[in-house]
């Protein structure tokens, strides 16, 4: 197969996903990963495709259309696990603790039994399942908003918006669609990013979980400004330009399983916004 027929063919399959890998292009075209990496760069060059670590992406992602669960679910295992392990570290026992809807907070929700006596309010169906399934006898307590239901298997619109404006959490981890350098947090549906504006207006400390493929990503409605942004937790994925692009934007921006980050011991506890069991922001 000639060069220009592979690039053609991993055009086609960026039509039907946002991103590829570079391994999985490999075993699909019957080359080796240098050459895929070859023609990856090609067309990043050419304006065609963007290169990412491990593979590429579009150029653009479609900003008024919204994935459901399961197309999402099996995109990055390794880097929303990553994530995931890292947003666990910050728990303490006690905490009233905001989960919004995806697939990189349901795989918190599934470690969350890790940490006694927690609390957890959601509008992630997925989230309050998998945590009613737990047979541990520290598995959370549950509080689930109610709303009208969307492809992602979140609860949204004006029942999950006034339930979520009478709660008060202590920490809220958010999954987006998009994080993009002026608009902030993103997200393809208009009633999910209302409902999500909301878990950001009760809670004390907001910690958004997005994998390297959410950045530079401006999907139909904002939800919050990167300023009310206390920590983005990500992978080792994001490259050296998005990491300086974005790093001053917010109060804290980790890298999950990065020795520097470890070894810093960033805990919540020191959001500039506000202290967790202290005074209101």
């Amino acid at each position: 197969m000639l060069a220009p027929e592979r690039q053609s063919r991993i055009l086609r399959e960026l039509q039907h996903h946002e991103a590829v890998r570079v391994a999985e292009l490999a075993t699909v075209l019957g080359v080796s990963e240098m050459t895929v990496r070859r023609d990856i760069e090609a067309l990043d060059t050419s304006g065609l495709a963007r290169k990412i670590h491990g593979g590429a992406t579009r150029l653009s992602r479609l900003s008024a259309v919204e994935p459901g669960f399961s197309s999402n679910a099996n995109r990055e295992p390794e880097a929303k696990n990553a994530i995931a392990t890292a947003a666990l570290s910050l728990l303490e026992p006690g905490m009233t603790v905001a989960l919004t809807g995806g697939t990189t907070t349901y795989l918190l929700a599934t470690m969350l039994h890790q940490v006694d006596d927690l609390t957890v309010v959601t509008n992630s169906l997925k989230v309050a399942e998998v945590i009613h399934q737990q047979q541990h006898s520290s598995a959370p307590k549950v509080i689930v908003t109610g709303g009208e239901r969307t492809p992602s298997e979140a609860l949204v619109g004006p029942v999950a918006r006034a339930s979520i404006s009478r709660l008060n959490t202590d920490i809220c981890f958010m999954g987006v669609h998009g994080i993009d350098h002026e608009r902030g947090l993103t997200s393809p549906n208009l009633q999910e990013a209302d409902t999500n504006a909301a878990f950001a207006e009760a809670t004390r400390v907001l910690v958004v979980l997005a994998d390297h493929s959410k950045f530079n990503v401006r999907s139909l409605a904002s939800i919050a400004p990167l300023s009310r942004v206390d920590t983005i937790i990500t992978d080792d994925g994001v490259d050296s330009p998005t990491l300086a692009m974005f790093r001053p934007l917010v109060n804290h921006l980790l890298v999950a399983n990065d020795p520097a980050e470890e070894s810093a011991g960033y805990t919540p506890l020191h959001s500039t916004h506000s202290t967790i069991g202290g005074t209101a922001r």
